[in-house]
């Protein structure tokens, strides 16, 4: 018997395989989901994510690049500053996604 599992879990699943270098929107998770329209349960997935840093929230950004909500360490600062040491392209304050967003392999 296969256990569905709940939307939370999918979206901790996705999470952890976005690689060093490489970030993920809250809209492209929630569409990865099956739930297109659910980004902002994405955000309440990451505000409430138990597991950092094996399921890394700081690679989630808005769909623009822009960072946003990160509870640890001094909030956006060290958001921004870890993912700048991965290997993150960033235009000003925001990720540029032409260069940094995860493809997904099919």
């Amino acid at each position: 018997m296969t256990m569905k599992l709940t939307f939370k879990e999918q979206i901790y699943l996705l999470a952890k395989q976005i690689p060093k270098g490489k970030v993920a929107t809250y809209g492209q998770l929630a569409k990865l989901a099956g739930s297109p329209q659910a980004a902002r349960a994405v955000g309440m997935c990451m505000r409430t994510n138990p597991n950092a840093p094996i399921v890394p929230c700081h690679r989630v950004v808005s769909s623009t690049g822009k960072l946003t909500g990160y509870s640890a360490g001094e909030g956006i600062p060290t958001k921004k500053k870890m993912l700048t040491e991965e290997g993150v392209f960033f235009v000003g304050d925001n990720v540029d996604l032409a260069r940094s967003q995860w493809q997904p392999s099919k």
